[in-house]
Formats: structure tokens, C-alpha cells, sequence
């Protein structure tokens, strides 16, 4: 068994470990990055972010050719199938593999692909693929192994038919009608995908609203456009068993009703990648879901040990994520890169997208803290009619008396491109938050960017 000693082990190679090495590397210290993947980038590369929005991306493309009249010169509408939009997915996760493997050979980062796990607190055995074990000593490690989709035991995911977030990647053809249960972040962004495929989409919600924990408005707003791509959204409904048949899925559900498909994803749900990790070697416990508990420093329980991204739970964003792992490593090298991260926009790639960040409505009302609104809609912006995206509209929030803003939330074309400058004002200090810079500020012209203009006086014109 070979030993090899380091300053920093990084157990995963997705947006938390990605930054938690790369900021330890650029402080000078010795670093090695364990995947059980044989290419680095983890789950969002291979199986979440990645390739769901180069799905997304083709989706649109497809949509558009087939609704907008401009390209009946070219021809008719035409069927994609899934296996086919998938392929353009493919190239990207090769491409993201390609840059990604460079970094860690720039910054001198050496890579182990094997299955890690704690002998004790500084050191982790890998396991790679050949069945050689190599042991790695270590003064800091840290835990961003991820997660993966929540299977319940009563799902038989050996079925054909019945799929979750990770495995639909491996569909193989276009089903007619398809059931999504779970209408999170992840069943929406897949509800989207395959009814702009022309697939029949049942999508299952166990609460009484799509994503409840957006503004209202912004909610209502994604609901009334699935429906209208043909999703049929059940609320308040929870599964009592799924039965598999050979051609197809049935759904029974506690209220009594039954629903069949061709295919069931399931996207209920994550649990952080912790059970092959040893942790019981080294005294740290995990929740319910498989996560590890940190302190606002990503220390663990064990002063050494260090954990960021999904495998900690919330936000569960790849954009937090990579925050999260250069923190962690800025605790270890004691720089000034470290940082609590919670000022994360919500990002969710829908069709059409949504993005947010701030307090929305239902907070400030409940806080009663005394806010007004501007908005711009899509359909009027020079930018959004060129670019055939009428749908969509940016809210933003202010305090009536001080001009602060508050949140920003965005629904439609570039959505979560365009809530970063909310963002940057935001977060500048006294006056210089202000909805007064969004007309104080000479914006290009026809930008998406311009809602804000637009949002700010509309805003502004409801004072009295």
C-alpha cells in the first residue's frame, strides 16, 4: 500500500471540492482531490446541472423552430426524440470534463479516482478501480462528495420504466406520456424539458403550490406555462405504491386515484453521498439524509475535517457549492477568502426561466416592513421582441420610505442572467442601494437588461 502525504485531501471533485482545491493550491499548500469517477467535475457535470440545462438549451432551440413562422421557409415543425436532444448534452460534459482536468494539472493538484473512506482522522484510504489501495495522509480534509436522488424502498428502481434525476439520463427513447413525481426544482426543469419534447407530463406535487418558496406571482406564473405546454399539475396528492408493467407505469395515489405512463421519473428528494465515506471511524454523524453538520466556518464536528456543497444540504447549488468549498479552504489556509455564504440567487431553469434573490412579497408583508413594487413586462421590452420572448416580466421590491431594494425576481428570457445586477446593488451599503440607480444609470439599448429601468420608474411612479 502506497502512502502519500499531503496538506489538503479534498474528497470529491464537483463545485465544492472544485473550490475548496484550487483556493488551497493557490495558497501554496499540497493537494490531492479523491473521485469515484474516473473523469473529475461530480454529479453536476455528469448528471445534474450540466447536462440538464444543455437539455433545457436545446429544448428551446427546438421550440422555437417549430413556433416560430420564420422558419417555415426552412420547413415544416419537426419531432426531436429525446435520445437525439441528448447527444448535444454529451459534448458539453466532455468539453466541461476537458477544461476542468486542466485546472487541476495547472495547479499541480493530483488526482486519485477510487472510492475514499477515513481510516482515522487524516487519513483516507482510496480503493481505485484495479482493486489498488492507496493511503493518503492529510493535516485538513474535506468532505464535498455531493449527492444523489432519494430512492425509497419501497420504489423498485430496477424496473425499466421507473426512473430518477440521475438515471433518465440514460433513456433510451421518447416516452408519450410520462410521469414526474415531485414538483421541486428538479421535477419543474424536467417538466419543461419533456413537454417541450411534445411529451404528455403528469407532474405530481405533494404541497398546494409549484415551488412555494418563490413570490407568489413568480409561481403562479411558471404553473399557468406548463400548463399551457400541455403539463398537467397535480397538487396535494402523495404516492401510495408504483406499479410497473411491461409497457408502462402505473401511479397509485392516496387520494384513490391511478394514473399510467409509459415511464415514472422520480424527483422527490436528495441524500448526501456519506455511506461509503468511514465516517463512523472518525466520530462524525449524519441526518436523516445522509448530510454532515458544519458550522458557519464548514468546520465538522472533528476540528481537522472540513465539508461544503450538497453533502451539507441547503441551498444545494452548484453556484453555493463552489463558494462554499473556496470558503472552507480559505478557513484551512487562513486567508481572507473565506465568507458564509447566503446571499445565493435562486437559479431555476425552466421554460422560461426563473431567478430571484432578496425577500419576496409574503416575507415583507409577514415582517411588515413597508415595500412597493415596479415591474417591467417582457412583451413590451425592444430586446424581448426581437428575440421572439415575449413571456417573462422583472419585479423588484423597495422600501417605500428609504428606496432600499429589497428582492428582485425575474420570470422569463435570460432570467437568471439578468437578476445579477439586483445583486451588485443589493449588496452596496446605505444610499448606494437604491432603486434611484436604476434611472440614475444610462443602460444599453435594447438590452433584457433595461427591465430594470423600466421596473425602477414603475416603482417609482406608485410613491405618494
Amino acid at each position: 500500500m502506497a502512502v502519500y502525504n499531503y496538506d489538503v485531501v479534498v474528497l470529491g471533485s464537483g463545485p465544492a471540492g472544485e473550490g475548496a482545491a484550487m483556493n488551497a493550491a493557490k495558497a501554496g499548500r499540497k493537494v490531492a482531490v479523491v473521485d469515484s469517477r474516473r473523469e473529475v467535475g461530480g454529479n453536476c457535470t455528469h448528471l445534474g446541472t450540466i447536462p440538464s440545462k444543455a437539455l433545457r438549451h436545446s429544448v428551446r432551440q427546438i421550440m422555437q423552430f417549430n413556433t416560430n413562422p420564420m422558419f417555415r421557409q426552412i420547413g415544416e415543425p419537426r419531432w426531436f426524440s429525446f435520445p437525439d436532444v441528448l447527444k448535444s448534452a454529451e459534448r458539453v460534459i466532455d468539453k466541461q470534463v476537458s477544461s476542468r482536468t486542466g485546472y487541476y494539472a495547472r495547479n499541480r493538484i493530483d488526482l486519485f479516482f477510487g472510492t475514499g473512506s477515513f481510516a482515522d482522522e487524516q487519513t483516507v484510504e482510496v480503493v481505485c478501480p484495479n482493486g489498488v489501495v492507496e493511503k493518503l495522509v492529510a493535516k485538513q480534509i474535506v468532505i464535498a462528495t455531493g449527492s444523489r436522488p432519494y430512492r425509497p424502498a419501497d420504489v423498485d428502481f430496477r424496473h425499466p420504466r421507473v426512473y430518477e434525476s440521475d438515471t433518465i439520463l440514460t433513456l433510451s427513447h421518447t416516452p408519450r406520456r410520462l410521469i414526474i413525481y415531485g414538483a421541486g426544482v428538479i421535477g419543474c426543469e424536467y417538466a419543461s424539458i419533456f413537454s417541450g419534447l411534445g411529451v404528455l407530463v403528469d407532474l405530481i406535487d405533494n404541497r398546494d403550490q409549484l415551488l412555494s418558496f418563490l413570490d407568489a406571482e413568480i409561481s403562479d406564473a411558471l404553473s399557468y406555462h406548463l400548463r399551457n405546454n400541455n403539463v398537467l399539475i397535480r397538487h396535494n396528492e402523495e404516492y401510495e405504491s408504483i406499479e410497473g408493467l411491461d409497457n408502462g407505469v402505473i401511479l397509485h395515489l392516496k387520494s384513490g386515484k391511478k394514473i399510467k405512463a409509459d415511464a415514472l421519473l422520480w424527483c422527490n428528494g436528495r441524500t448526501g453521498n456519506t455511506d461509503k465515506l468511514g465516517l463512523e471511524n472518525i466520530g462524525i454523524q449524519v441526518n436523516g439524509r445522509g448530510q454532515v453538520e458544519v458550522d458557519q466556518n464548514y468546520r465538522t464536528d472533528v476540528s481537522n475535517i472540513f465539508a461544503a456543497g450538497d453533502v451539507i444540504g441547503w441551498p444545494s447549488l452548484a453556484s453555493a457549492a463552489y463558494d462554499q468549498g473556496r470558503s472552507a479552504a480559505g478557513n484551512i489556509v487562513e486567508n481572507d477568502s473565506w465568507r458564509f455564504v447566503d446571499d445565493v440567487p435562486t437559479g431555476i431553469y425552466t421554460i422560461p426561466e426563473i431567478s430571484s434573490i432578496g425577500k419576496n412579497e409574503r416575507e415583507l408583508t409577514q415582517a411588515k416592513i413597508p415595500y412597493e413594487v415596479g415591474k417591467a413586462f417582457f412583451k413590451s421590452m425592444a430586446r424581448a421582441q426581437i428575440s421572439h420572448e415575449p413571456v417573462g416580466m422583472l419585479k423588484i421590491l423597495f422600501h417605500r420610505e428609504t428606496l432600499e431594494v429589497l428582492g428582485v425576481h425575474c420570470f422569463g428570457y435570460q432570467a437568471s442572467e439578468i437578476v445579477h445586477i439586483g445583486q451588485a446593488i443589493m449588496n452596496q451599503k446605505g444610499e448606494a442601494n437604491s432603486i434611484k440607480y436604476f434611472v440614475n444609470t444610462t443602460f444599453n439599448y435594447p438590452t433584457m437588461a433595461e427591465a430594470y429601468r423600466v421596473a425602477a420608474f414603475d416603482g417609482l411612479n406608485r410613491l405618494f
